[in-house]
């Protein structure tokens, strides 16, 4: 809608070269009401997507070795999220040497995550994604252990999220990883249902209803892709819907929700 009133009003008042500037410019627009803030350039949206991908292999690899050393379960999940990325053998090679240049002790990965932070940090979403595959990529082996959790915590910080803001993601993420795997309906899974959508179990149901809806609408197809996520990683993203869902459903459940 605003690309074709950006075109007629810049030929109107410019022109040729007016329409085609107002076209881009509603072009922008659009995209800001379709996916929100941070919405792709289509010029830009390729870089940021390989910045995106080169960041978090480069991650993982540093993280998988913050123990001194890589287990088999982390390589095992590496190899399982290459195979649902659907990477060809050429990407694959590239995805394992990124892993094996942020597990070298001397490489510096701040400096990336500070090209992570100039191309997609005004996204709050795909810094959000990151930080999610990350503390996926520590619970890989069962656990988080205290140099993995000092690591998540430097990365977080480098990403903007305060002490408070990491605690509750991290929480999150724990509570839909436990949710997951556990029985129904007992107290611990309900328990489990409110930490995964980062809630105590004293929230109002307005509360439990906002947060439901914020965490949809984070994890939409539509607007990861718009803001910049690769196109192979939005089901493995929204996936996470499922759990959401899950929760949600229970905890309307447990409390007699419409």
């Amino acid at each position: 809608m605003f690309k074709l009133l950006g075109l007629l009003l810049g030929y109107y008042f410019l022109g040729f070269f007016g329409a085609i500037l107002g076209y881009l410019a509603g072009g922008a627009l659009d995209r800001y009401r379709a996916y929100g803030a941070g919405a792709v350039n289509p010029f830009t949206g390729a870089h940021r997507r390989a910045v995106f991908i080169e960041t978090l292999f480069i991650l993982m690899g540093k993280l998988a070795k913050a123990d001194g050393h890589i287990s088999r379960q982390e390589i095992d999940h590496v190899e399982d999220f290459m195979r649902k990325l659907g990477m060809t053998p050429e990407h694959r090679q590239q995805a394992i040497a990124l892993f094996r240049q942020g597990a070298a002790q001397d490489y510096d990965v701040m400096q990336k995550l500070d090209e992570f932070m100039a191309v997609c940090g005004h996204t709050a979403n795909l810094r959000q994604m990151l930080l999610i595959y990350l503390i996926v990529m520590a619970l890989s082996d069962g656990r988080i252990d205290a140099a993995e959790e000092n690591l998540l915590k430097g990365f977080a910080a480098r990403l903007g999220y305060d002490e408070s803001g990491f605690r509750q993601l991290l929480g999150m993420i724990l509570g839909q990883s436990h949710f997951s795997e556990a029985q129904p309906a007992s107290a611990s899974t309900l328990d489990d249902a409110y930490e995964a959508l980062g809630i105590a179990s004293g929230s109002s149901d307005q509360e439990v209803k906002r947060a439901y809806r914020k965490l949809m609408s984070q994890y939409h197809p539509d607007k990861l892709m718009g803001q910049g996520m690769p196109e192979d990683m939005i089901a493995m993203a929204t996936a996470r819907t499922q759990e959401v869902q899950k929760a949600y459903d229970l905890i309307k459940k447990s409390r007699g929700m419409t």
